[in-house]
């Protein structure tokens, strides 16, 4: 019965995550692309590591798995803010508008 439950929210996880990628090419500007991303992965990772620990059963397996995800959990969170923040530093999303205001100025046939 385990190897069912853990099997079922292994699959469950990886839908999330196509789920997700679909979610993550609808948004345009860079930071809902980085919230998108980052809460996708979380949850995806989450429920593939649970599925794996409760198929796994307690073993050291299980042990293991459990640790990868408290780390995982602590450092999503750091990295996905400090992404953002060396977007801000670089100006990576200025860019990014300027160029959408371009494309909206060619598609009016405004130069």
């Amino acid at each position: 019965m385990n190897v069912l439950i853990g099997n079922i929210l292994i699959g469950l996880g990886v839908l999330m995550v196509f789920i997700g990628l679909y979610g993550f090419h609808r948004y345009k500007d860079f930071y809902s692309k980085l919230l998108v991303a980052s809460m996708v992965d979380t949850m995806g990772l989450i429920t593939v590591l649970i599925g794996a620990m409760i198929h796994g059963g307690l073993s050291w397996f299980t042990l293991k798995v459990a640790f990868i995800f408290a780390i995982s959990l602590l450092m999503s969170s750091v990295v996905t803010s400090k992404i953002a923040l060396s977007a801000r530093n670089n100006e990576v999303v200025k860019e990014e508008e300027r160029l959408a205001a371009e494309e909206k100025a060619e598609k009016r046939g405004v130069h």
